[in-house]
């Protein structure tokens, strides 16, 4: 969610620069590069209610995103075609909505914080399950990612993932604790965004302090660090995207989005260019419709009041 801001730059180095494509995204090129596809009329950034403190976003089969609240724990629904949109869920008194995914049955798995997993209805915005994974302090439920049958969760303060069965029904809630290469910190954010291996075996977690990738055996909870090409680390490395062997990383307080190839194994990723915008104030997570990547700015440099307001910017991949 908010890690520890380094001092380290992702980028060093006149080899580097001359290796690394650097993208710099504007509205304009970003409407461009759809040309000659319906989304080419449909708007790349839209407002969020103020205050809302937005830190997720899904979206599935339509055009559709939802986005989280960190202030109330609602999920608030977005039309990409037109940019309106309104609140879907209300959520209540402490609770945080962070990380979240959609799937194929059109159900919201959301990651919520405080040692919480919510199953929430996108259609009609009711609350299915509450599932609670580990003890409600000392955890930090950040980011979901949906393997097979099961939706697994992320815990920044603790060196374990935890998963759920996928669907409405019973919770099955299992901890798998993290092993091999992953070594936990203390008193800072560490795993964090999460994603499908392209073989659909395993999971990709990054640590966001201090900006490491790792392959994660879902059977043994054994973590191999990726090996880096290209660029030292993903320092604030946040919401993980991936299409193929092509992974994206937010790396939310460096406002850019690292894109890197994978290779077979998903054990060495070299990076390939970045994305920047200048409407990036720090985007957290991303979601996919068409050819763009949607991300929502969480402005953790910005005062959090009520009246902060908030946006979603899209950019073309």
């Amino acid at each position: 969610m908010t890690p520890i801001p380094s001092r380290r730059t992702l980028l060093g180095g006149a080899a580097l620069a001359a290796a690394t494509l650097t993208t710099t995204a504007t509205p304009a090129t970003a409407k461009s590069s759809t040309s000659g596809t319906p989304e080419a009329t449909w708007p790349t950034e839209y407002p969020l209610p103020d205050g809302w403190l937005p830190e997720g976003i899904a979206i599935g089969g339509k055009p559709y995103a939802y986005q989280g609240s960190r202030a109330n724990g609602g999920i608030y629904r977005t039309d990409l075609r037109t940019g309106e949109g309104s609140v879907l869920y209300a959520g209540g008194t402490g609770q945080i909505a962070v990380g979240l995914k959609l799937d194929h049955d059109g159900l919201l798995y959301v990651a919520g914080s405080t040692g919480v997993a919510r199953v929430i209805d996108s259609r009609t915005g009711g609350l299915l399950a509450t599932h609670q994974l580990t003890d409600p302090t000392g955890h930090f439920i950040n980011d979901v990612a949906l393997l097979g049958d099961r939706a697994w969760f992320t815990d920044s303060r603790d060196a374990a993932l935890y998963s759920v069965k996928r669907g409405r029904g019973g919770a099955d809630i299992r901890t798998l604790p993290l092993t091999g290469d992953w070594v936990q910190l203390p008193n800072v954010n560490n795993a964090n965004g999460i994603v499908g291996t392209p073989d659909g075996r395993g999971l990709i977690v990054v640590k966001s302090t201090p900006g490491e990738l790792y392959n994660v055996d879902v059977k043994t909870g054994y973590a191999t660090k990726i090996t880096l090409v290209g660029a030292a680390d993903v320092v604030n490395g946040d919401g993980l995207y991936r299409i193929g062997r092509t992974l994206y990383v937010v790396q939310n307080r460096l406002n850019l989005i690292s894109v890197w190839s994978l290779d077979r194994t998903a054990t060495t990723a070299t990076l390939t260019r970045t994305i920047t915008d200048p409407r990036f104030d720090v985007p957290t997570t991303a979601a996919r419709y068409g050819d763009r990547l949607y991300l929502v700015n969480a402005r953790f440099t910005s005062p959090q009041l009520p009246e902060t307001t908030f946006t979603a910017v899209a950019v073309s991949i």
